[in-house]
């Protein structure tokens, strides 16, 4: 059933080429947390419920590919994701696969730590446009084949753009998987909320693991950094579209889809009202 609320593609503070990249950084540290927070209300992180859901819906697949995370921010649930589908992996007795951060703001300070721990994942320390990803990038190696990935990112894109990045998806990859903390709906909009309040509680936490006294002061002295998650959060829900609407896309985006199929879903991360919603796209072959 459609959202009674219309999409609507407002603007986020954190996409602002004026924002400072020291709080931009912060941002997507503090979602990177969400990413991968289990709370007593949490039986799983977002990012567990990610990697579940790519080994249970490419399957025997899996170790076909190589994962492309665009708009990787902080590192998001990607460090989390091939922990756990390369654990899976190796149970199965297949070869690991890799992974690739790439952002158009790319965050390497952040991400050559992520590296440095996982050494199935290298980032791309020049900036990458989703809509003309570098050939480097998307051509297959070792035999592998692409799965583009698009965490709490897809809904930046306005409708244009958004058909652009299609189109190159489906032109030089071969798959692609959306995840979205948030939706259109009043529910996800009060889980919006807690994650603000929750960015303030925590922040005194946060800022000695990770020895910012930067982002204690910007949590409570100014808090800039928990009223730039919540108004982006809104606009974010305001912003993400239904599996139909990105499927609507995809059909007009120029490029050949016929023997691209869709599946999608949602499973809930937190209680009461967070879930996270899923979308995953690849051709499928025919006999």
């Amino acid at each position: 059933m459609a959202p009674l609320i219309p999409r609507l593609h407002l603007f986020e503070i954190d996409d602002q080429p004026w924002f400072p990249a020291f709080l931009r950084s912060r941002i997507q540290n503090a979602l990177t947390a969400a990413w991968n927070s289990n709370t007593p209300l949490q039986p799983q992180s977002p990012a567990r419920i990610a990697a579940s859901t790519l080994i249970r819906e490419l399957d025997s697949s899996l170790s076909s590919y190589t994962f492309i995370d665009f708009c990787a921010g902080g590192g998001g649930p990607t460090p989390a994701i091939q922990k756990a589908i390369n654990t899976h992996l190796k149970a199965e007795g297949e070869p690991p696969v890799d992974f690739i951060l790439t952002d158009l703001h790319p965050n390497v300070g952040a991400w050559e730590k992520v590296v440095k721990n996982f050494p199935q994942i290298a980032y791309e320390r020049q900036p990458v446009d989703a809509s003309k990803a570098p050939n480097h990038l998307v051509e297959c190696q070792d035999g592998k084949k692409v799965m583009r990935l698009f965490n709490l990112a897809f809904h930046h894109f306005g409708d244009a753009l958004a058909r652009d990045i299609l189109r190159d998806t489906v032109n030089t990859s071969h798959g692609f998987a959306i995840f979205e903390l948030q939706d259109r709906s009043l529910s996800s909009m009060i889980s919006v909320f807690m994650l603000g309040v929750a960015s303030v509680v925590m922040a005194p936490a946060f800022a000695w693991k990770w020895r910012d006294p930067i982002s204690l002061a910007f949590s409570w002295l100014m808090p800039a950094l928990p009223f730039v998650l919540v108004f982006d959060g809104i606009v974010s829900c305001l912003r993400t579209r239904t599996p139909n609407e990105i499927e609507s896309l995809l059909r007009g985006c120029g490029a050949d889809t016929s023997s691209w199929e869709m599946r999608s879903g949602k499973c809930k991360f937190i209680w009461p009202c967070g879930y996270l919603s899923w979308v995953i796209c690849r051709p499928v072959e025919r006999t």
